[in-house]
């Protein structure tokens, strides 16, 4: 795994686009993102587990911090949903 800076990452894209292995992004030493190509094989669990764990606090944090109920995130997911199969059937349709 290589991890970058933000500028790097930005400045090298094209060839870290090509990386074979995850690249952690971090930003004045603070995790920024992380990439993760496109798996020819699958990512050790381990890996896979702490990913989840700090993505998960990461949304539950943001969504304390914006006083988000279930509800309006479900209801912000159907609108969303919903809009998308509009954009995607008139595009069908040619237009």
């Amino acid at each position: 795994m290589k991890i970058s800076t933000v500028r790097e990452f930005r400045d090298n894209a094209s060839g870290m686009l090509r990386a074979k292995d995850p690249i952690l992004v971090t930003r004045r030493g603070r995790l920024a993102g992380i990439f993760f190509p496109h798996p020819e094989a699958t990512l050790p669990v381990e890996l896979k587990r702490e990913m989840f764990g700090i993505l998960s606090s990461e949304i539950a944090r943001q969504i304390r911090k914006r006083g988000l109920s279930e509800e309006e995130i479900l209801a912000d997911f159907a609108s969303w949903r919903k809009a998308k199969r509009k954009t995607t059937r008139a595009v069908g349709r040619g237009r």
